[in-house]
């Protein structure tokens, strides 16, 4: 081989090298941390990765939310953080921890939909939502924040559950921030029947509960989770469990109401 194709060859190893390190250094700045993929049973593949911010900027107080912390309607649980889906009565509850720009809540959403909505409706199992903004943190953007807002104003109206599904089905890729802006969050309430009132576009265009998700975000911080989304029957997060899938939630839930 001629020197002059060594050198050619070794000039495109260096490039190809020098290369590699400015991806891995853009990946580095694009998460600050990112969690190993969580297997979804039914599915057989891996879980898109959660994703927890470094930055946020919380300290979990009231001054740490911008304006005054308004929660929306029914809002339960410690400092009113839980939007309640289904009966006080039910046997069991899901704690979900969410974030409406985060594609593993998309997928967890996707899979485990039908077999959470005919246990809510059966009356057998009650689910505590919390929003959190870590995608806002980690890529950039308010989208996070300002789909929480419209999603706790959609429960001010008594449509959070058809909300919280057609924001999920609707979910623009992770480094769009599509759900910053407020016409496309009225314009995908009108997806949900009776939803798109003045009453609702008031309330999301002013940010009406952008306190009240602000310290919900912070309350993630500090409940030191590993990412979202989380996903707790109990004190186990089942998110994490790779055998996990609808069939052994429902079980799970009828053998606790048994």
């Amino acid at each position: 081989m001629s020197e002059k194709n060594r050198e050619g060859k070794r000039t495109a190893r260096e490039r190809l090298a020098a290369e590699r390190e400015k991806q891995k250094s853009a990946d580095k700045r694009r998460r600050a941390l990112i969690v190993g993929a969580t297997v979804v049973g039914v599915l057989g593949v891996a879980a898109a990765i959660g994703v927890v911010a470094a930055e946020a900027g919380k300290d979990g107080g009231d001054e740490a939310a911008s304006g005054p912390v308004t929660a929306p309607s029914g809002a339960q649980g410690k400092d009113g953080l839980a939007i309640p889906v289904g009966k006080e009565s039910a046997g069991s509850t899901l704690t979900v921890w969410e974030d409406f720009r985060c594609p593993a809540c998309k997928n967890f959403e996707q899979t485990y939909r039908s077999v959470i909505h005919e246990l809510t409706a059966a009356g057998k199992l009650k689910v505590d939502y919390h929003l959190a903004t870590i995608i806002d943190g980690n890529m950039g953007g308010t989208g996070s924040r300002t789909a929480a807002n419209a999603a706790a104003c959609a429960q001010d109206a008594g449509k959070f559950p058809a909300y919280h599904d057609v924001l999920f089905d609707n979910q623009p890729a992770e480094s769009d921030d599509a759900y910053a802006e407020t016409d496309k969050l009225i314009e995908l309430a009108g997806k949900v029947d009776g939803l798109d009132t003045p009453a609702f576009r008031e309330c999301v265009t002013n940010g009406t509960h952008n306190g009240w998700v602000d310290k919900s975000a912070a309350a993630f911080l500090d409940g030191d989770f590993t990412g979202t989304p989380t996903v707790l029957f109990g004190d186990k997060n089942i998110y994490a469990d790779q055998s996990m899938t609808p069939a052994k939630l429902k079980k799970m839930v009828e053998d606790a109401g048994a």
